[in-house]
């Protein structure tokens, strides 16, 4: 499950440099949790922790929830200094990746490019940032190519969901669509996308359909993380606020700068105390998308949602 693949990632890295250990955590649903790592780490007498969050994109995990954390263990621990790396964001390095697999697809398939449109795959976040880096991604991957067309879309919480992504792919008239599912390991979510790509095919299956693996433990993938493991050392983490929705709600109430700074050290606290629950039960009438509660399952619902902050 996508639990143990990180795990075996984390220990993996572990061996890129033996010298330094290699704690894995979790934000939320299982464990052991950020402050069970930090706790971990003090207890074995580090004082200077690298934080690298294994996130693809910079949403509301990366800029609010992993901070929030880190700011409650600087509470608890004062004579911790710790250095926030950066999400893996847009990357030359997933370009590299994605041609070596698509490469591998071409060979698999007798349907050349120019027939051949690419469904790119994101998990969709609350934060249009975050989404809008998606389909940067997937525009870079497609341009010079040779494939016919592109089309974009989402596995939940922002839209448009897969259902609508083959629709707008057929609508090219393909003989064949690829999917390129930009997520880090096995779980909940590429079973989902594997289950759609197999109803799609079913209800479609004059069109050949294509899935690539989620990006698993690549090694391209090690080498990113190692990228931002020695960024965050040496103090050259940075980000792009200015297209940040927190930016936006404090420009807006008349501050001038924008206080969630991001990649910078946590020597200091500051408290980013919101009321967000991260209760996964299922109430009554909830709706549910492919069995998981769909908190905007209309597009008109996630528009009223983009731009708030916690």
């Amino acid at each position: 499950n996508g639990r143990q693949a990180f795990l075996d990632f984390a220990h993996t890295f572990q061996t890129y440099d033996p010298s330094r250990p290699v704690v894995p955590c979790f934000l939320e649903l299982t464990d052991p949790l950020i402050q069970a790592g930090i706790d971990s780490c003090v207890e074995q007498g580090y004082h200077e922790l690298t934080v690298l969050p294994v996130l693809l994109f910079a949403a509301r995990h990366s800029k609010f929830d992993v901070t929030n954390e880190l700011d409650r263990a600087i509470q608890r621990h004062p004579q911790l200094k710790l250095n926030y790396g950066r999400h893996f964001g847009v990357s030359l390095r997933w370009l590299d990746l994605w041609q070596k697999r698509l490469e591998q697809a071409d060979k698999e398939s007798t349907v050349p490019r120019e027939q051949t449109v690419l469904l790119f795959v994101g998990r969709g976040a609350s934060d249009p940032d975050a989404n809008g880096d998606v389909y940067k991604l997937a525009r870079m991957l497609w341009e010079g190519s040779g494939y016919h067309d592109l089309e974009v879309c989402f596995t939940g919480i922002t839209h448009p969901r897969m259902e609508r992504g083959f629709e707008r792919a057929r609508a090219w008239n393909p003989k064949r669509i690829i999917v390129i599912p930009h997520l880090l390991f096995d779980g909940v979510l590429a079973k989902r996308i594997q289950t759609i790509v197999e109803q799609e095919q079913a209800a479609h299956p004059d069109i050949e359909v294509q899935s690539l693996s989620v990006i698993g433990a690549d090694p391209i993938l090690f080498e990113l993380i190692r990228d931002r493991e020695q960024e965050a050392q040496a103090g050259q983490v940075s980000m792009n606020c200015y297209t940040c929705k927190f930016r936006q709600v404090v420009s807006a109430q008349g501050h001038g700068h924008h206080h969630h700074d991001h990649g910078h050290s946590h020597d200091h606290g500051h408290n980013h105390e919101h009321g967000h629950s991260h209760s996964h039960d299922h109430p009554e009438g909830q709706a549910l998308y492919h069995g998981i509660p769909d908190l905007y399952p209309e597009v008109e619902d996630y528009h009223e949602r983009a731009w708030q902050v916690p």
